[in-house]
C-alpha cells in the first residue's frame, strides 16, 4: 500500500502541483563491499570499537572514532556524509526510524547483491562468488547501448568477479576488475604508474587495494568524461572477513574520503558540474550482533539490511530519511534509469523505481512530497 506524507514549509494547500526533478545527464554509481547500515547512522559500534578480539589497538581507535554522541560520532567515520550528503542530498536506510533498505535475494552475498542492484532483478539461481558470467542483462549494458550512452560507460572495481557480473563479453562497454591492467595507458603517464604499482603487488588477491581503484577510475573520468561510470570499492567487506573492526573502520573512512574528493572534482568540472548524480549504496549487509557483524548469509540476521544515498541535481535536500518506508535493492536500477530519463526494460523482470520525494510548489508556498511504501 502507498502513503503520501506531505512536509510543508509554511502552510498546508489544498492544491499542490508537482515538480520534476531536474534531469541530471551524467551519473555516477558507488559501491562499498558489505558495509553495514550501522555504522552509516550510527558510527562506531560500541560493542564492537573497544574488544580486542576485532581491534589492535582500542584506546586509539576509540580516540579517532569514538564519541558518546551518536550525531558527533557518525560525523567522525563519515564526515562527508553527514556534512554534505545530509544537508545536500538523501540517505535511506536508518532502520532506528523504520526507514529500511533491504535486498530481495534470498542469498545475501556479493554476487547476488550486485546481480540485483545492476539488472533490478532478484534472481533465484544460486550463483556462487566465482567468474561466472551473468545471464541477466544490466542496467550499464543497456545505457551502453543507447546512442546518448554509447561507448561513455565504464566501470572500474576492486573485486575481480565483478567483471563477471557485468558481463563485460557481453556488455561491450569497459570494465576494470581486480588487478587487471589500464587499457590504452601508453598515453597517459598516470595510468602507467598505476600499472606499474599493481604489476609491482606480489601477492594480488581477489580484491585490488582500494586506492588503486579509485586513482583509475578518477583518471579516466578526467580524461575521458564518462556519462555514466560505476567504482566499486571492496577493502570494506575484505577487513570485516578479516576479523579487523578497526580496519574496517580505517576502509569506511577511505571511502568516505574518496567520495567527496570525486565530488568536488565532479562539482569543478564543466562537463560535470551541476548534471551529475551520485548513487552510493552497498551489495549487502552483516549480522547485527557484536559476534556475527564480521558475517553475511541466508542464515546470519541483519544481512539483507542495507542502505542507499542520494546526491546531484533533481536530489531534494532532504538529507537523512526519517520516513518509515521500506525500499529494495532491486529497485536501484530502475531508478538509474528513471534519473537519465530512460526506461531500463530487458527480458527479465525489473522492479519499479523508487519513488524519489519531488519538490512541490503551491501559490504561496513550498512543499516537499514525500513517497512512502509499507
Amino acid at each position: 500500500m502507498k502513503t503520501t506524507l506531505v512536509v510543508f514549509c509554511c502552510f498546508a494547500s489544498l492544491f499542490i502541483k508537482a515538480q520534476l526533478p531536474q534531469q541530471p545527464q551524467n551519473i555516477f554509481i558507488i559501491t562499498t563491499d558489505g558495509f553495514r547500515w550501522q555504522e552509516v547512522f550510527n558510527g562506531a559500534d560500541g560493542n564492537i570499537v573497544g574488544n580486542p578480539k576485532y581491534v589492535a589497538d582500542t584506546a586509539l581507535l576509540k580516540a579517532i572514532y569514538w564519541d558518546d554522541d551518536t550525531a558527533m560520532r557518525r560525523n567522525k567515520l563519515m564526515p562527508f556524509f553527514w556534512n554534505v550528503i545530509a544537508k545536500k542530498g538523501q540517505l535511506y536506510g536508518n532502520r532506528n526510524y523504520g526507514n529500511k533498505m533491504n535486498v530481495s535475494n534470498i542469498y545475501k552475498f556479493s554476487y547476488p547483491g550486485y546481480n540485483e542492484i545492476f539488472t533490478g532483478y532478484a534472481d533465484l539461481k544460486f550463483v556462487p562468488n566465482k567468474p561466472v558470467p551473468n545471464r541477466n542483462t544490466n542496467i550499464l549494458e543497456y545505457l551502453n547501448a543507447q546512442d546518448a550512452y554509447k561507448g561513455k560507460v565504464v566501470a572500474f572495481a576492486s573485486w575481480n568477479i565483478l567483471p563477471f557480473i557485468l558481463n563485460e563479453d557481453r556488455s561491450k562497454f569497459e570494465v576494470n576488475g581486480g588487478y587487471e591492467a589500464i587499457k590504452d595507458a601508453d598515453s597517459n603517464a598516470v595510468f602507467r604508474l598505476i600499472n606499474q604499482i599493481e604489476e609491482g603487488v606480489a601477492e594480488k588477491a581477489a580484491t585490488r587495494y582500494d586506492e588503486l581503484t579509485y586513482l583509475s577510475a578518477r583518471e579516466y573520468i578526467k580524461q575521458k568524461h564518462p556519462k555514466v561510470a560505476f567504482i566499486g570499492l571492496g577493502e570494506t567487506d575484505e577487513f570485516a572477513h578479516s576479523n579487523r573492526y578497526d580496519q574496517y573502520l580505517y576502509a569506511a573512512n577511505k571511502v568516505d574520503k574518496m567520495i567527496a574528493e570525486l565530488w568536488y572534482m565532479v562539482q569543478s568540472d564543466p562537463f560535470y558540474k551541476d548534471n551529475t548524480t551520485f548513487i552510493i549504496t552497498t551489495d549487502h549487509g552483516r549480522g547485527s550482533k557484536a559476534n556475527t557483524w564480521n558475517q553475511h548469509n541466508t542464515f546470519v540476521k541483519g544481512s539483507g539490511e542495507i542502505w542507499m544515498a542520494l546526491l546531484g541535481p533533481g536530489i531534494v535536500p532532504i538529507g537523512e530519511m526519517k520516513q518509515q518506508q521500506k525500499n529494495f535493492q532491486k529497485q536501484i536500477a530502475a531508478t538509474v534509469a528513471m534519473l537519465l530519463g530512460q526506461t531500463f526494460a530487458t527480458d527479465h523482470t525489473v522492479a519499479e523505481a523508487i519513488n524519489l520525494p519531488v519538490q512541490a510548489k503551491t501559490e504561496k508556498e513550498n512543499a516537499i512530497v514525500v513517497n512512502t511504501r509499507k
